[in-house]
């Protein structure tokens, strides 16, 4: 799982607009999480790339969720 969050950290530190939406997303409650995440999920549909939905489902978890919100402050 740390491998994951250095990964996404390492995303977010090249690109703001992705480490601010991450920062927005990871510090809801989960289940608000999980509905934010299902809209995202519905906008990719099936154009994104198999590892963007693994990462959008692995979001979902409330440890890695808090992981990134700690690093992305």
């Amino acid at each position: 799982m740390e491998f994951a969050v250095d990964v996404i950290v390492q995303v977010a530190q090249r690109d703001e607009s992705i480490a601010r939406i991450l920062r927005e997303i990871c510090t809801l409650d989960g289940a608000t999480r999980g509905c934010a995440l299902d809209l995202v999920s519905a906008h990719l549909g099936q154009r994104a790339p198999r590892d963007v939905l693994e990462c959008i489902e692995a979001l979902r978890g409330d440890e890695l969720a808090r992981q990134l919100a700690e690093r992305l402050k």
